[in-house]
């Protein structure tokens, strides 16, 4: 647990022994829905925690990170990123780290490296969001996606509690998993955890702020139109989450990379060797 400006933030560190433990940092980045975690990236963790370290945290109002009833927004998500990032550096030299980041997760973690380009030495973006569509999201620097009054309305004591408990009913969040794999053939550790984690009473708070649209950035392009380091970008072919067209600005774009699989929105459950051997290639050429 760290404390920082954003709050208490918990973060799972995997430091091996030996030569390995000098080798250049992994920073991974979960993404967002009513059940989020550190939990989502725990395939990559595991693989990679034995040849470098690897850091995963709790983004703010999720996991095990503070979850008190307070504004969550970009802003407060891209700080809880960059604290963690100096703690790695920190721990670790202060040469520039990895990052991978999954779905809304790229949002916050290219924001980070768009402002602190000297923190990162790569950004993997895992199906990540703002591609959708074909239309460029070049809102004022710092606007979102928020519609206007719906927070409000979500998080009215009176029925906020008994709104998210539906949402994160173990059906309901077996539902959405479906949804992200395209498939019913899910993570069903991911699935146990999930249920676990929503059940206290703030865990309410973040999401719902996603679900009013107010963790999505309405300048995304603007951010992602900044990075300058090596960039990779991954996503599968199933699911909900199929609809990329808006790489295409990026696709010429020389620090730039993109590979695509046959699978859902977290690839590296379903094909680990596959995703990693494109990752570890990405990173070789850096």
């Amino acid at each position: 647990m760290v404390d920082t400006a954003t709050g208490r933030i918990h973060a799972y560190a995997g430091v091996p022994p030996g030569d390995a433990a000098q080798a250049r940092p992994l920073l991974l980045v979960h993404s967002v829905n009513a059940a989020g975690s550190a939990r989502e990236v725990r395939p990559l963790f595991d693989r990679y925690r034995t040849g470098r370290p690897v850091y995963a945290l709790d983004l703010p109002g999720f996991g095990l990170s503070e979850r008190s009833e307070r504004a969550y927004s970009p802003r407060l998500m891209t700080d809880a990123v960059l604290a963690i990032a100096a703690e790695v550096q920190r721990r670790h030299g202060l040469a520039p780290i990895d990052m991978l980041a999954v779905s809304l997760g790229g949002e916050f973690a290219a924001r980070a490296a768009a402002e602190q380009p000297t923190r990162f030495s790569s950004v993997a973006l895992v199906s990540p969001t703002g591609f959708n569509g074909t239309s460029r999201r070049v809102g004022a620097t710092g606007s979102t996606r928020a519609v206007p009054g719906l927070h409000r309305v979500l998080a009215q004591p009176l029925w906020s509690g008994a709104l998210f408990r539906g949402l994160t009913r173990p059906g309901v969040i077996r539902f959405f998993l479906e949804k992200t794999w395209g498939s019913r053939q899910i993570d069903e550790d991911l699935w146990q955890y999930d249920v676990a984690i929503t059940r206290p009473p703030e865990a309410r708070h973040a999401p719902l702020y996603f679900l009013s649209g107010a963790l999505f950035s309405a300048d995304i392009h603007r951010v992602y139109d900044q990075l300058t380091m090596p960039v990779w970008m991954v996503h599968g072919q199933r699911g909900d989450f199929v609809d990329y067209r808006g790489k295409r600005y990026y696709e010429n774009r020389p620090n730039w990379r993109f590979d695509v699989l046959d699978t859902g929105a977290m690839p590296y459950f379903e094909q680990p060797d596959a995703f990693c051997a494109r990752y570890d290639a990405f990173l070789a050429g850096l």
